[in-house]
């Protein structure tokens, strides 16, 4: 039996690079794996992974889909246990996934959360499978070129930040956008790459995927933070 991998997968830019960088390697990647917090949540990408469907499709890659329901991360007084029970249903997702594959490992798109890579790696110790994070500890801005050079098309879907206003909303992240993003983490602390939250993004397009994903959608603004009310999403 060959050995699979399972490519963690919300559809934003690290997840995709991920996988793009473990199919590079030549690993066999044969299961997208997307967890649908139904609200906030302190270990998963929330907003648009009902598109990972579109983007599964695309890759020709099967995706299996997890929906813990409401998580409870808002309120939470101690982050580190919210954090150990929210990844219970993706452990448990796995470990089905073993009764029916050689699950070799997984794939990840931290960068520097420790927070969420020190719990990924407790989970593949504890499962015997090996992670895969090409994008832990490497320079973000480096990271977000090679992005670019690779041909991916990142939308920002989602912005709460200091700096990042209304325009930011549905932009493309390119070289310029790279740019400002590295004076507002000079001005502000603003994460080059969003890890903190201060955005969302969704590959729109790639290398590993045969079809774009194109969106339609509407600007929601609230003052400080907004996000795209996605109205239609289909692959071109």
């Amino acid at each position: 039996m060959t050995s699979e991998w399972v490519s963690l997968f919300s559809g934003g830019k690290d997840s995709s690079w991920a996988l793009y960088r473990a199919l590079e390697e030549g690993l066999n990647v044969t299961r997208l794996l997307t967890v649908h917090p139904s609200d906030d949540s302190y270990m998963y990408h929330v907003p648009a992974t009902d598109l990972a469907s579109l983007a599964a499709e695309s890759t020709g890659i099967e995706l299996v889909e997890v929906h813990p329901g409401d998580l409870e991360a808002t309120d939470v007084e101690d982050s580190g246990a919210q954090g150990d029970a929210e990844l219970e249903p993706l452990e448990a997702a796995l470990s089905d996934l073993q009764s029916e594959i050689d699950l070799a490992g997984v794939t990840a798109g931290a960068i520097e959360s420790e927070f969420q890579t020190n719990r990924i790696e407790g989970m593949c110790d504890r499962l015997g499978i090996d992670l895969f994070a090409p994008l832990w500890q490497e320079n973000p801005r480096e990271l977000g070129e090679a992005m670019l050079d690779a041909g991916f098309e990142i939308t920002l879907i989602q912005v709460a930040a200091h700096g990042l206003d209304e325009s930011w909303l549905g932009r493309t992240l390119d070289a310029d956008a790279l740019d400002e993003l590295e004076e507002l983490n000079e001005q502000y602390g603003v994460h080059i790459l969003g890890e903190g939250g201060e955005f969302e993004t969704l590959v729109t397009d790639a290398p590993h995927m045969d079809r774009p994903i194109e969106l339609e959608y509407e600007k929601v603004w609230e003052g400080t933070h907004g996000r795209l009310r996605i109205t239609d999403a289909y692959l071109g």
